[in-house]
């Protein structure tokens, strides 16, 4: 008998320790993981500069609490609101439904009443706000159905339709890719609809760069690819360097909403965390932002030309796999070729590879993962 909750699809063997893009189990195996821990490590295992800076912060001290200003939070909240371009602040907590919660508290703070929107297959976290933000029916229903949270589809007539007749909207939701939904890229013509309608009705625009922020797509935000203007950004995952660690980044005229007393957190932020942070957002510059985006044309490039791949989405190196035929996908066989990959609900393979992946680890990638497709056909 296992005392751990039965919540997950594990994989069936041990991980012994990690390097890179590469995990070896306890019996000397090596792996690819295309997935970094669900988008976690940014600069892939055990990267040197950021064990480092844990390292050093851990001789100092693990933990403090928020009586104390460790000086890495103010480096980190700093670099979060000027990769903004605007005045901001930033709230830090442990995990993205963190920060949507902290979003949820600003929206309620400012607008008492007023829907709420989201779309469907938008992942904003499973606390129970969280929760009832997040477009999954399938997750969501069986504990909260808030009727003051409208989901729509990507459609444009839906959305101009929903704006023109609703009056009272307090705010709206936005994951500029779908990293649980399959990584389609919202279409441009519904952020054109979004923008224009909150420049009349006055709604907060959440964006969730969960999974997408952090130079994942070849810009620092994801929603800086399209003509956008957050109130609020939601950050979590590859931020902590592999240690829990989220934001919630609160710009112009909301960045002083909360006050003293009205929200808090233990951990957040812890100070190895911070150290580890530290060291992600010194290694992202327009250099590497660069780098980002040339690998990911030639992933693209790579995996649009195998015969059994239908398409290719996403943007940068968070990229997305259909297949023509998924319906006998299983990770197993993905496994025998060294190959750890992430499999969505919807067949959906899901890469979320690290900034600094070469050209010579997208073409093993690659090749594995052809020899694994033939073994599926």
């Amino acid at each position: 008998m296992s005392y751990i909750a039965n919540t997950y699809n594990r994989y069936p063997m041990k991980i012994s320790r990690g390097k890179g893009i590469y995990l070896w189990d306890d019996r000397g195996n090596q792996y690819i993981d295309t997935f970094m821990g669900i988008g976690v490590l940014l600069f892939g295992h055990n990267h040197e500069k950021v064990i480092d800076a844990m390292k050093r912060k851990m001789e100092r001290y693990v933990h403090l609490s928020n009586f104390f200003l460790d000086e890495d939070a103010e480096f980190i909240a700093e670099r979060l609101v000027k990769e903004t371009k605007k005045d901001g602040r930033v709230f830090f907590t442990n995990s993205g439904a963190e920060s949507t919660e902290c979003a949820l508290k600003i929206i309620r703070k400012v607008r008492k009443s007023g829907k709420i929107v989201s779309f469907d297959k938008n992942f904003h976290g499973r606390t129970m706000k969280a929760l009832s933000v997040t477009g999954f029916p399938n997750i969501r229903e069986q504990f909260v159905n808030d009727q003051d949270v409208v989901f729509l589809p990507y459609d444009n007539d839906t959305v101009t339709n929903f704006f023109e007749r609703e009056s009272d909207i307090a705010a709206v939701f936005v994951e500029v890719i779908h990293g649980s939904g399959g990584l389609d890229v919202i279409p441009n013509d519904i952020l054109n609809i979004i923008s224009r309608y909150k420049k009349e009705k006055g709604f907060i625009l959440v964006v969730d760069e969960v999974q997408s922020g952090l130079g994942r797509t070849g810009k620092f935000y994801a929603y800086q690819h399209f003509d956008v203007e957050p109130d609020i950004v939601t950050l979590a995952k590859g931020i902590g360097g592999g240690v829990p660690l989220g934001a919630c980044i609160m710009l112009g005229e909301y960045a002083d909403v909360l006050n003293k007393g009205e929200h808090g957190s233990t951990f957040a932020p812890n100070p190895v965390a911070l150290a580890g942070g530290r060291a992600v957002l010194e290694m992202i510059d327009e250099k590497l932002l660069a780098h980002v985006e040339k690998m990911g044309e030639l992933f693209e490039e790579k995996f649009k030309s195998l015969s059994f791949v239908s398409s290719v989405k996403g943007m940068g190196l968070m990229r997305g796999i259909s297949l023509a035929k998924n319906n006998v996908l299983k990770a197993e066989v993905f496994l025998e070729h060294g190959l750890l990959v992430n499999i969505l609900g919807n067949g959906t393979i899901r890469f979320l590879l690290p900034l600094n992946i070469n050209e010579e680890e997208i073409e093993e990638v690659s090749l594995k993962f052809k020899k694994a497709l033939s073994q599926l056909q």
